[in-house]
């Protein structure tokens, strides 16, 4: 657990933030999930290297090549991607990236990054519904066991408000469904 410091000057123990050897470990995680799509994102603005970026960094964190501190204020660095676009589609790759990088910080971050993969399928594929299950499949399927473990340790999408995950745009609407659904997989006994 990660302590935070609040205007009060006390600590805040936040579920969401995970041990750094977990954020490291979720952090290759979650950048195989953004990698998936970043050629959504390149389709439409093949210039604009700030997702890819995002990416690299975020498996330099896991390889613990980065600093998370250095990380936390570069993190912000490559956000004006995702509103730059003209689709929802080429937003949402470039938001899966930063959700990536974002683990630096907090690792419930990991589960948005898969969400927006997902959802990036989806917005992409809009007529085969498949698509993204085949997606959200393939993200379960390459968690190791001890992604697994350290994702286990998140608290559900919606119930703690210390973090990404609490109530707000990763505990709605496709993108809470999303995450509801990894964690109801992840509930399940580990895949032999």
């Amino acid at each position: 657990m990660i302590k935070c410091r609040v205007k009060e000057d006390r600590e805040v123990k936040s579920l969401q933030a995970l041990s750094e050897s977990d954020r490291r470990l979720v952090a290759a995680w979650a950048a195989d999930c953004a990698e998936r799509v970043l050629w959504l994102f390149e389709a439409e603005r093949p210039a604009d290297g700030r997702p890819h970026a995002a990416v690299a960094r975020t498996r330099a964190f896991a390889r613990g090549e980065l600093n998370t501190a250095v990380e936390i204020r570069r993190r912000f660095v490559d956000s004006g991607a995702a509103r730059e676009t003209k689709s929802l589609t080429t937003a949402a790759a470039a938001r899966a990236a930063g959700q990536a990088a974002a683990v630096c910080h907090m690792g419930a971050h990991a589960l948005g990054a898969a969400a927006y993969a997902v959802r990036a399928v989806s917005l992409a594929t809009p007529d085969q519904p498949q698509a993204a299950l085949d997606e959200l499949h393939w993200q379960l399927t390459h968690m190791t066991a001890e992604v697994r473990a350290a994702l286990r340790k998140l608290p559900p999408v919606g119930e703690d408000r210390s973090g990404p995950l609490g109530p707000g745009l990763l505990a709605s609407g496709e993108l809470g469904r999303i995450i509801r659904d990894i964690q109801g997989e992840l509930a399940r006994p580990d895949p032999e």
